[in-house]
């Protein structure tokens, strides 16, 4: 399981875009169109608090384990902020944002196949990260494990953790942007596409609604990456 999710480690990125695509496949309805209110209501509902999750995380204590050479890295054992309260609360919320956007699309097979496929495949990466700390930080990586929870959350302490700790919103922006572009991009699309009553069932009004919102992401992902780089030349004069 150490070996396959160390292969899933190496690919995870194109692993997720493959998933965010698999929404716009054809699928049985989740909901019966009476009911399509609740697949907006719910699916949004979860997705959001699945990006809840990875901001207050990236906000609060960021973890720098971006793999090196394809591989599981890391610099420290972060077990502070959301840390404190579960081992793994950017993969949770990946999971949320996924669940909640699969539940908006109203797709029987994405919730019913595609979300515990997405799980198995976390699931062997996490083995396969835990695996290389608990090599890299011994007795205090276990000692971590023993307190910490590796999937649901502890909500006891949170609000501690959340008043005890100051909120970077710059890193959030910052390190946060293109994921945030990719899920509002893929929320409009959604909402636009499988409900065309949120617009009367007029094509033209859609298509507008549409350029408006993508042209607006637009300027927005394209000015925080101004930011960015500009922040990047500051940092290595």
């Amino acid at each position: 399981m150490v070996s396959l999710g160390n292969f899933f480690f190496k690919h995870r990125n194109w692993l997720f875009i493959a998933f965010y695509a698999a929404l716009f496949l054809p699928s049985p309805k989740l909901f019966p169109r009476a009911m399509e209110g609740w697949a907006i209501g719910i699916g949004l509902t979860i997705t959001i608090l699945g990006q809840l999750v990875r901001g207050l995380t990236i906000g609060l204590a960021y973890i720098v384990r971006g793999g090196n050479e394809g591989k599981p890295y890391a610099e420290g054992l972060v077990t502070e902020g959301i840390f404190r309260h579960c081992r793994n609360p950017l993969y949770v919320g990946n999971i949320g944002m996924l669940l909640g956007v699969g539940i908006l699309a109203n797709s029987l097979y994405y919730v019913a196949i595609i979300i515990p496929l997405f799980l198995f495949i976390y699931q062997a990466i996490v083995l396969a990260e835990e695996d290389f700390l608990r090599k890299k930080f011994g007795p205090g990586f276990d000692q971590y494990c023993q307190d910490v929870n590796r999937w649901w959350p502890r909500l006891k302490g949170l609000s501690q953790t959340l008043s005890s700790m100051e909120f970077n919103w710059k890193r959030w922006i910052l390190k946060e942007h293109t994921t945030q572009f990719i899920w509002l991009a893929g929320i409009t699309l959604l909402l636009f596409l499988n409900y065309p009553e949120l617009t009367g069932n007029n094509p033209d009004c859609r298509n507008n609604w549409l350029i408006g919102i993508f042209s607006g992401l637009i300027i927005i992902y394209a000015l925080i990456r101004r930011w960015k780089n500009r922040e990047h030349l500051r940092n290595n004069v």
